[in-house]
């Protein structure tokens, strides 16, 4: 909205105050400023407002307001007077309003840091969390403008008001007056208040996902009167799937006498339907979606599936068309599936909702599945089905306008229903939010995610979101920091979701391998070698191995303390003909799920080739599917003259020891992660085991399974910031400085620091970096060098010469003034003149690895932690490890050795190990520089040389800039792509 001309010029309209909020039930709610075009609005909320509401808002009968009072509860100067209101459809549900007050409660202007506050939320929308959303919001824009604390009279009988006072989380202090509750709240943000918002805006989305995928009815706008077409397949999959809600066609070309079309009321317009209707499926042309969202939020719809397809995906035209099909949504407190979307399916028996075009259900089970692509998730259904896996909830999002992601983390971090969570991502609109949610679920479920479009370097078609530059190894680093499992190829994501949503978690990295070929043994073998695991020697059953052998083995390993996790392979046996025999492979399935019927604690995963019924007759009772009722004859009732038992005992194939290194200390059994609770639909069945075509494709899963098991119990125990560093960092001297230089750079992109500049910032949190002297000519190197004391290394600066040795600008170890004066010259005479080489003299560090430090601030994802080796090789390899800032003693200790060169800094080959806890230090303490100074855009340092004892920065720089607007922080609301 705009200002009127009646409104302070000094103080124009902020549109940033304007916010999409989800409230408590999952509805939305649009908040803004209240303006002087509000004041009917404002007459009629009130009109709707009850006797007793009013009461307790003014502490006396007051049935209406006077004119002095609507133009004093309209008129606003932004600073010293803000109102906000809460609207859906255009309309006031609620208002809260400040005044800036002066020590004696009087009317005043800044420097007064206090405020009078006051609220009034219409009772038809009292319970819905609208109070505690302003309180949020208004306390931000208080901040804003210069206020530190809210003060607030209430009566002690409205309990309602003083619980979203108490619960805010915000410090506060309360004393009874006058008859009156007299409140103070500190409005600086605590730990409490952020962990209070963040709960609220959880259960909050969590709860809009949920009415979208449980609705008690479902109108599908735009159902062809004749066979095919969307509308009408979309209609005929819910039908099919036995939706327990009501169903409703709509088609305002309906003929006049038409009442039911496939056995549903038919409909032109949702106006003709007496009863509620919970969701909107659209999936009419995208000039005529306007209209049809209007009719839901005209007639109580709470959620929208658009599969409309001509908005972002177009191009600019179809993104503004997007953004305002968003915004009209909103405005009736609507959340949106799409649009261009494939549709939603929920598996719950008391729901059984098909609304996509999906032309066949899956079956119910526990894995949860998210997509940003019609055809990806399309793929995704098939190839889940094909492995007799269920799902328990699956959003195809399409161009993500609305719900996204996000949304599907919250709902799937409470949903009882979901083990596992499965997306497929090409965008994301908010990493740090992302980043943030996904830790959380993955603490007590996994969430496993492909990442589309990482290389094309620009948005997928549709998508609006943030830029970032961060590459795509640093994206995939950070998600594993947050316990996020990062896959390659929608095959992978459904292999891991497959083991992940029947099996428990492993102990440790420990196989055992067990089959009847040697050959396929020795393939798993040298595939958990690759992926990092520790495999036992395969032992080989032979081809002459019964079922029972295979039973007998697999429960023997699962009771062997010195293994974590069974693979089993199975290759079709050979008959008493002597021909191969694809077998039955219900027999062998039978004999596997009661090996493990006892409750082992050990995942087991089967590969096997070609062997008939065997990979369905595991699905039927590994799947994450409720089992469909079968008769499963015992093994040792079945015939087996095509399976003659081994006469002769089991054969090891590998060498007693594996060679690959152990990627930890393998965990006892009694550091096992809790592994999720079972299946309701399951937990009668025989057990779960998934089945794979490849050895390679188990062995990957389970190494997830492994890493991620790892990262939990890890996360269990969480990693601490030293309070030592307190004592060593001087943070307000630190803001000083940065005020100061900043101060000094009218560019809005901020400025580089010097050399003496970075050193004395970097000082002022104990980062010590060496100081270097100017070298002009050879008179002022040997000048230099005898400040600094001999010996001393000769460098250039120039751009393009900076930290390349490898191109001659260094020499090292000079320990006289001749070798200084000789080596001057051989520098300019082979690179060129002073003036362009900008050459340095800096005393020798001790010996060590030389390492690089970095850190920087991406406007998306926010602070960035990294460490690598110093060198081409380096580079060239990419191998460097990230962490999110602020880093905790255990990511600083993990980014050393996430590295594939981090052997040299433990004594590779032969050498000294170098001062690895002086390298924690200084990746913690850099940490904390740009965590407390977001000003602080960029840092390298680089080289640092970490010797056996203490580490040495050799070479620093800082560049500063306005921080970037952070999303993630401030009161709740919902992105606007």
């Amino acid at each position: 909205m705009e200002p009127t001309p009646e409104q302070s010029p000094h103080h124009a309209y902020p549109d940033h105050w304007e916010a999409d909020v989800v409230l408590r039930d999952g509805g939305t709610a649009r908040i803004r400023p209240i303006t002087t075009d509000d004041a009917e609005r404002l007459v009629s909320f009130y009109e709707q407002v009850s006797d007793e509401s009013k009461y307790y808002r003014f502490f006396a009968p007051y049935p209406r307001l006077s004119d002095r009072d609507v133009h004093r509860f309209t008129h606003h100067d932004y600073v010293d007077r803000v109102g906000l209101a809460v609207t859906i459809g255009g309309e006031f549900i609620g208002t809260v309003r400040y005044d800036r007050i002066n020590e004696q409660g009087r009317p005043a202007s800044a420097p007064a840091d206090e405020a009078e506050v006051a609220f009034l939320v219409q009772d038809a929308h009292q319970g819905r969390g609208v109070a505690s959303a302003l309180l949020e919001h208004i306390a931000a824009v208080a901040r804003e403008r210069g206020i530190r604390r809210f003060a607030a009279e209430v009566l002690p009988a409205n309990n309602k008001m003083i619980k979203v006072f108490r619960d805010g989380g915000y410090t506060q202090r309360r004393s009874f007056e006058d008859g009156s509750v007299h409140l103070t709240l500190d409005l600086e943000p605590t730990e409490e208040s952020l962990a209070v918002q963040r709960g609220r805006e959880q259960r909050a989305e969590a709860r809009s996902v949920q009415r979208l995928l449980a609705p008690g009815s479902v109108a599908v706008i735009g159902t062809g009167r004749t066979p095919g077409g969307v509308g009408r397949t979309v209609l005929r999959n819910l039908l099919a799937a036995g939706y327990t809600g009501r169903t409703y066609a709509v088609n305002r070309a309906f003929d006049e006498g038409l009442a039911t079309l496939d056995g549903v009321p038919a409909h032109r317009s949702l106006g003709e339907i007496d009863e509620q209707v919970d969701l909107a499926v659209i999936a009419v042309p995208a000039h005529r979606v306007p209209e049809a969202v209007a009719d839901c939020g005209e007639h109580g719809v709470q959620g929208l599936v658009v599969l409309s397809a001509g908005y972002a995906e177009r191009g600019a035209e179809g993104r503004e068309l997007q953004r305002e099909l968003v915004r009209q949504a909103r405005s009736y407190g609507m959340r949106i599936i799409g649009p261009n979307a494939f549709g939603i399916i929920n598996t719950a028996e008391s729901v059984r909702l098909n609304a996509s075009l999906a032309p066949e259900s899956p079956a119910r089970g526990r894995i949860g599945l998210f997509t940003q692509s019609g055809a990806i998730g399309i793929a995704l259904l098939s190839g889940l089905h094909r492995r007799g896996a269920g799902l328990s909830s699956f959003i195809s999002a399409g161009n993500r306008a609305d719900v996204s992601g996000n949304d599907f983390l919250q709902y799937s971090f409470e949903d009882p229903d979901t083990d596992v969570a499965l997306l497929y991502l090409e965008s994301l609109g908010n990493p740090r939010k992302f980043n943030r949610l996904a830790r959380r679920t993955a603490a007590v479920k996994p969430v496993v995610v492909v990442k589309g479009a990482r290389h094309s370097g620009s948005t997928p078609p549709g998508h609006a979101v943030p830029v970032s530059r961060i590459p795509d190894a640093t994206v995939s680093a950070l998600m594993r920091q947050a316990g996020v499992i990062r896959v390659d190829t929608v095959t992978e994501m459904v292999d891991a979701g497959l083991l992940l949503a029947g099996q428990p978690l492993p102990a440790g990295p420990r196989v055992a391998i067990l089959g009847n070929s040697e050959s396929l043994g020795l393939l798993t073998y040298d595939a958990c070698l690759a992926e990092g695991l520790r495999p036992r020697p395969p032992i080989d059953l032979t081809t002459a191995a019964s079922p029972q052998d295979f039973r007998d083995a697999l429960a023997e390993a699962l009771a062997d303390g010195t293994c974590d996790a069974v693979i089993v392979t199975a290759i079709p046996w050979v008959g008493e003909n002597g021909e191969a025999e694809t077998g039955d492979g219900q027999v062998l399935a039978a004999a596997l799920h009661k090996a493990v019927a006892g409750g082992s604690a050990k995942p087991v995963a089967v590969v096997h080739v070609e062997i008939g019924g065997l990979a369905e007759a595991l699905a039927a009772a590994s799947s994450t599917a409720a089992p469909r009722p079968r008769t499963v004859t015992p093994a040792a009732d079945r015939p087996q003259a095509a399976t003659p038992r081994s006469t002769g005992p089991a054969r090891s194939t590998a060498p007693a020891t594996p060679t690959a290194p152990a990627p930890g200390p393998a965990p006892g059994a009694d550091q096992a992660a809790p592994e999720a609770g079972p299946a309701p639909e399951a937990a009668t069945g025989p057990g779960r085991i998934p089945a794979y075509p490849a050895a390679e494709r188990a062995v990957r899963a389970l190494a997830e399974a492994v890493k991620y098991a790892q990262w939990r119990r890890q996360a269990a125990v969480p990693g601490k910031i030293p309070e030592f560093l307190d004592d060593t960092i001087d943070e307000p001297g630190a803001a000083a400085l940065i005020e100061a230089q900043l101060a000094t750079a009218p560019d809005p992109r901020g400025r580089p620091l010097t050399h003496d500049e970075a050193r004395e910032l970097l000082g002022r949190y104990g980062i010590a970096v060496r100081p270097t002297l100017p070298a002009p000519d050879p008179e002022a190197a040997v000048a230099a060098a005898a400040r600094l004391g001999y010996p001393v290394a000769l460098k250039t600066t120039a751009p393009h010469l900076r930290h390349r040795a490898d191109l001659g600008g260094v020499r090292l170890d000079i320990a006289d003034e001749e070798a200084l004066r000789r080596a001057y010259g051989e520098l300019t005479d082979l690179l060129g003149k002073p003036a362009e080489l900008l050459p340095v003299v800096q005393a020798m560090a001790p010996r060590g690895v030389d390492t690089v430090v970095r850190a920087s601030i991406d406007a998306a994802a926010g602070a960035v932690l990294s460490f690598g080796l110093a060198g081409a090789p380096s580079e060239l390899l990419g191998d460097t490890a990230h962490r999110l800032v602020p880093a905790t003693d255990r990511d600083a200790a993990e980014l050393i050795r996430s590295i594939r060169a981090a052997p040299v800094l433990f004594g590779w080959r032969g050498s000294a190990p170098v001062d690895t806890a002086a390298l924690e230090e200084l990746l913690l303490r850099l940490s904390r520089l740009v965590d407390d100074h977001p000003e602080v855009v960029s840092v390298a340092l680089e080289p640092v040389v970490v010797a056996p004892h203490g580490l040495t920065v050799l070479g620093a720089s800082v560049r500063l800039a306005p921080p970037p607007a952070r999303n993630d922080l401030g009161p709740r609301r919902l992105p606007n792509y």
